[in-house]
C-alpha cells in the first residue's frame, strides 16, 4: 500500500495518543448469516452457532452442494418500497450495514465534499444478471426491468450508499475478489491519509447464492459438501475440511481522520492503524506464501508495528486444502506462532466480498471487548499447520494489536492492521 504521509506512518505511530491524521473506526454495521446486525452476529459468534444451513429450494436439488449461509434477516423487507424495486439483492444488504454503521458512528456531521464512500465486491449485482436473463428468454426483451443495468453494475452497491449519505469526496468500488471488503477499509484509510477525505463509509457486500454461482464453485471443487451436516461443513484449519461454504451479506465501518473525530467527540472503537495490499503474480486460483507474507509485512510497516507486537489474528481462513496451510505459512513466517488466532467463517460461511469487511469489523470488536471467538469445527488441527488457535470457546485477550487477513482468486493480498484505543 502507497504510503499518504509521513506523519501517520512514523514508528510506533499505533501506540500513542493518535496523530490528527490517524484513522480511526467510529461506526460498525453488519448483516450475517449470524445475525441482522452486529450485536446479534457478534453474540452468535461468541457462543458459537453456525449460520450455515441445507438450502430448501427445488433448484438446490439437482445441485452436488446444497448448504449456504444465508442472511438470517432479509434485508429486502427493512427497505423503502422505492429502493425494493430498485436494488439488488447485495444492494440492500449493503444499505442494511451502511445504515447500522453511520448510526453506530452517531451520524457525523461531515461536509458532503469530505466524505467518501468505498463499497468493495466479489459478484456484485450477480443474482439480477441471472434473473433478468431468465426473463429474457422466457418472455422477451420488454420483460426486463427498466431497473436492470444500476442493479447489476459492480460499482451499484457504493453508488447506493454514496447517494443515501450525499458522499461527494468519491464513490469507489474495489472488484478484487474475496479481498474485496478489505481492500475497501485499505482504499478508505488512504483517502483519509492523504487529505481528501475526513470521513470514510468503507465495507463490503455480495449476495449471489444462485444455482449457477454454487455450481461453478462445485465443479471446481471448492466448495464444502458435508449437505447432510450443515453446521459442520465450514472446518477452517480442521484435519477434514473438504471446501469452503458459500454465504451472503455485508459488512460496514466509518473511518475518521482522527482530528476530525476528536473534535466532535466521537466514541472510538479501534484504529486502522495500517494496511498491506500485494497481488502474487502466480496463478488466477492458487494462493502464494510470498505474495501473503509481503502483505502482512506491509500493514505492519504502514502501522509502525512488528510482528511481536500483534497478540491475535482473524484469518481469512475459508477451508480449502491448500488455502489454510499457505496462509498458516504465511502468518508464522511474516508474525510468528504467538497470536491468538481465529477463523470466523467457520461460522458465518465465506462471504466472498463481504468477507473482509465482516471479519474487519468482528477484529474491532475482539480489541475492544478483549475476547478472541473461537473457530468452531476444528477437532484436529491439520499437519502443516503450526499456529495458536482459539478452539472450544472464546479466549480472553489483552491483544493491543491485531490483524485481519483476506485473500482473493487473481493473486488479492491484503491485510489491516487495528489497534485498540483506550480512553
Amino acid at each position: 500500500m502507497p504510503t499518504a504521509t509521513t506523519e501517520a506512518n512514523r514508528p510506533g505511530a499505533a501506540r500513542g495518543t493518535p496523530a490528527a491524521s490517524d484513522v480511526l473506526v467510529t461506526g460498525l454495521g453488519a448483516t450475517t448469516p449470524l445475525g441482522g446486525d452486529v450485536p446479534s452476529s457478534w453474540a452468535a459468534l461468541l457462543s458459537g452457532r453456525s449460520g450455515v444451513s441445507r438450502l430448501n429450494t427445488s433448484w438446490a436439488e439437482q445441485l452436488p452442494v446444497r448448504i449456504a449461509g444465508h442472511m438470517c434477516e432479509d434485508p429486502t423487507p427493512l427497505l423503502d418500497r422505492i429502493q425494493q424495486r430498485r436494488l439488488d439483492r447485495s444492494q440492500a444488504a449493503a444499505v442494511v450495514a451502511a445504515r447500522e454503521a453511520w448510526t453506530d458512528a452517531g451520524a457525523p456531521e461531515v461536509e458532503a465534499e469530505r466524505l467518501a464512500v468505498v463499497v468493495g465486491t466479489g459478484i456484485g449485482g450477480g443474482l439480477t444478471l441471472l434473473e433478468q436473463d431468465d426473463r429474457l428468454e422466457q418472455r422477451g426483451p420488454r420483460a426486463i426491468s427498466p431497473h436492470t443495468v444500476p442493479r447489476l453494475m459492480p460499482n451499484g452497491s457504493a453508488a447506493t450508499v454514496g447517494l443515501l449519505l450525499g458522499a461527494r469526496a468519491g464513490t469507489h468500488a474495489p472488484t478484487s475478489a474475496c479481498a474485496s471488503g478489505a481492500e475497501a477499509l485499505a482504499v478508505g484509510a488512504l483517502l483519509i491519509r492523504s487529505g481528501r477525505a475526513d470521513v470514510v463509509v468503507a465495507g463490503g457486500t455480495d449476495a449471489c447464492l444462485h444455482p449457477l454461482a454454487l455450481g461453478a464453485f462445485a465443479r471446481m471443487r471448492a466448495l464444502s459438501r458435508r449437505n447432510d451436516a450443515p453446521d459442520l461443513a465450514s472446518r477452517p484449519f480442521d484435519q477434514e475440511r473438504d471446501g469452503f461454504v458459500m454465504s451472503e451479506g455485508a459488512g460496514m465501518v466509518v473511518l475518521e481522520r482522527a482530528g476530525f473525530a476528536r473534535a466532535r467527540g466521537a466514541r472510538v472503537r479501534a484504529a486502522l492503524s495500517g494496511a498491506g495490499v500485494t497481488s502474487d503474480a502466480y496463478d488466477v486460483t492458487l494462493p502464494a506464501v510470498e505474495g501473503q507474507v509481503r502483505a502482512i509485512g506491509a500493514a505492519l510497516r504502514d502501522a509502525g508495528l512488528t510482528g511481536a507486537d500483534i497478540g491475535h489474528v482473524n484469518a481469512h481462513a475459508t477451508g480449502t486444502p491448500l488455502g489454510d496451510v499457505t496462509e498458516a505459512r504465511a502468518v508464522r513466517a511474516a508474525v510468528g506462532a504467538h497470536p491468538a488466532v481465529t477463523a470466523c467463517k467457520s461460522a458465518t460461511g465465506h462471504l466472498l466480498g463481504a468477507s473482509g469487511a465482516v471479519e474487519a469489523v468482528f477484529t474491532v470488536l475482539t480489541l475492544a471487548h478483549g475476547v478472541v471467538p473461537a473457530v468452531r469445527n476444528l477437532e484436529k488441527v491439520s499437519d502443516g499447520i503450526e499456529l495458536d488457535l482459539v478452539s472450544g470457546g472464546p479466549r480472553p485477550t489483552t491483544a493491543h494489536a491485531a490483524l485481519s487477513t483476506s485473500f482473493g482468486f487473481g493473486g488479492h493480498n491484503v491485510v489491516l492492521a487495528f489497534t485498540r484505543q483506550d480512553g
